[in-house]
């Protein structure tokens, strides 16, 4: 491959990691919205839910450092003569 097709190949990985984050945030989106329902449905406390909200966060930071990770080394991989 030449550089230009790989270099197409790298926005085309970075395009898919970005689709899969916002996936990701997506995701805590929605899980955030279900907490609120839950807790004015009182069927959990506003600590629960806070603490929900945070393990949902940090399990969102975790996967998107996990994706960022993984697409760095790929691109590397890619842009090997």
């Amino acid at each position: 491959m030449n550089e230009e097709r790989r270099r197409e190949l790298v926005k085309l990985v970075k395009k898919f990691g970005e689709e899969g984050k916002i996936a990701i945030r997506n995701i805590r989106r929605d899980v955030n919205e279900q907490l609120k329902k839950s807790e004015k449905a009182e069927h959990f406390s506003e600590d629960d839910r806070k603490r929900g909200r945070s393990r949902s966060s940090e399990t969102t930071d975790k996967h998107i450092k996990d994706i960022d990770n993984l697409l760095a080394v790929k691109e590397k991989e890619i842009m090997e003569v």
